[in-house]
């Protein structure tokens, strides 16, 4: 089955970039640069600046729904979503709206943020703001209001052609874009409809950004981004991508390659089925978090640390996987956390966290170190085989092994990757009404929205075979 690995320029993941208020996608160009291989930059112009400046709605709705207009273009490849203090709050809704499912968006593989305006409403001088809105009474900023913002807003004065850049960008400007962002868009509480947002998160701010800088951000965002790693940058003010593109494009590499660059990748066109009307919105939603890369530094929320890397190994062995891997263990250790499982259990075994617990205590003080030992004794402790001294005995042991080989496979079978794998599509047949179901019923044949490599279309089958297909 062919897989994208690489998407637009050769990078392997795209970040789509969200500008800050008074710039454009053009304030990317210098990160776009130094990324270029590694990681694919493409800004999108917000309602109301850059080459959108005539925009006529330039409310956050209006711009959430226009980023996710232009995303819903994407092809090829992971993406990644990122924003640039105004953006960052826009990229909030977006990525919320993505991973419930609620936008027909798939593939969403971690965030970039740049000084971020948080969900809640952004902490800002009320003296400040009305000065800011008193630049735009009168039409669009002028070219002294336009650089006493620069002055405030960097941490040293920029380079001539960032200058340059800068000071275009704001005197294009929507007036009625500025002011809709300072006196409602960066005062909304967005907070209940972002929620928790559990994916990979870098946020880079200035030490020289007063209301959203370095200090502040992990009280703005912790919350918000559990998974988020903070990274300052000194000397820094607000506008990052102009003072620090070098710094900062080293950070995201890093970021991309240690926590966005893991596990197996969905096919293109299976991610554009999911993406897709025929799937119900929540089932879009959850497809889209289990194909969330696995914290590499997952702490485990039920089992010690011990158990959990015991537990991988089993799974290394039950469930043995080519390529990047999904974390098996982290992600039967969540299920457990949250109390879920398949409805029963061995009358001989405890409830499943105890059972889990008692099974790794049993198996941990017999597990060898060499591989083709551990799989001997796997096998042997399976079949109840051997004389299991721990919490639990070798019948109790069998079954409890049992029970954790379905949830190790089941959570394999979960991931919209395996499914593309073992071409299973039957999630695409909700989506909007009516409901859609499937036409043709015979093995080896696929309808025409079905991904390639899930049997052949009918005129395939008609060509190679002859066969007459009724309706």
């Amino acid at each position: 089955m062919p897989t994208t690995n690489d998407g637009p320029g050769g990078a392997p993941v795209t970040l789509y970039l969200l500008h800050a208020l008074g710039a454009s996608a053009d304030s990317f160009a210098r990160l776009r640069t130094e990324l270029a291989g590694r990681v694919h930059v493409e800004g999108i112009d917000l309602p109301g600046f850059g080459s959108a400046a005539d925009a006529a709605d330039t409310s956050i709705e209006a711009t959430v729904e226009h980023v996710i207009g232009v995303l819903a273009a994407h092809r090829g490849g992971r993406w990644m979503l990122g924003g640039h203090s105004m953006g960052g709050k826009i990229a909030a809704l977006v990525a919320a709206r993505t991973l419930s499912g609620e936008a027909r968006l798939f593939g969403l593989s971690g965030m970039v943020l740049m000084a971020p305006s948080p969900p809640r409403p952004e902490p800002m001088d009320e003296e400040r703001r009305a000065l800011m809105l008193s630049w735009v009474a009168d039409g669009r900023l002028s070219d002294d209001d336009a650089q006493t913002f620069l002055d405030q807003n960097t941490a040293r004065p920029l380079d001539p052609d960032a200058h340059a850049l800068a000071l275009a960008d704001l005197r294009r400007t929507s007036p009625a874009a500025w002011r809709a962002w300072l006196e409602t868009g960066s005062r909304v509480d967005a907070t209940d409809e972002v929620g928790r947002l559990d994916l990979p998160v870098l946020v880079l701010a200035g030490t020289d950004d007063a209301d959203l800088g370095a200090h502040a951000q992990p009280g703005l965002l912790a919350d918000v981004y559990p998974r988020a790693r903070f990274h300052p940058l000194a000397e820094t003010g607000h506008l990052i991508p102009l003072e620090r593109a070098p710094e900062a494009s080293t950070a995201i590499a890093r970021f991309v390659e240690d926590e966005v660059l893991v596990g197996p990748v969905v096919p293109d066109d299976w991610a554009q089925l999911i993406a897709g009307d025929r799937v119900d919105d929540r089932v879009r939603g959850t497809l889209g978090r289990r194909a969330v890369p696995d914290d590499r530094g997952y702490a485990p929320q039920v089992l010690d640390v011990a158990q959990l890397t015991l537990l991988r190994e089993i799974a290394d062995l039950a469930v043995p996987q080519d390529g990047p891997a999904i974390d098996l263990a982290g992600r039967v250790d969540a299920q457990l956390a949250r109390g879920e499982g398949d409805g029963w259990r061995n009358a001989t075994l405890p409830p499943d966290v105890e059972a889990y617990r008692a099974g790794l205590d049993t198996l941990a003080p017999l597990w060898p170190t060499d591989p083709a030992a551990r799989a001997d004794l796997l096998r042997r402790a399976m079949e109840g085989e051997g004389d299991a001294t721990g919490p639990l005995d070798h019948q109790q042991l069998a079954a409890w092994l049992e029970d954790a080989r379905v949830d190790l496979v089941r959570q394999w079978l979960a991931h919209p990757a395996s499914m593309a794998r073992t071409g299973y599509d039957g999630f695409a047949t909700g989506g909007t009404r009516p409901l859609r179901g499937f036409v043709q019923l015979t093995i080896g044949r696929r309808e025409d929205w079905e991904p390639a490599g899930v049997g052949g279309t009918v005129d395939e089958q008609q060509h190679t075979t002859g066969e007459a297909v009724s309706a």
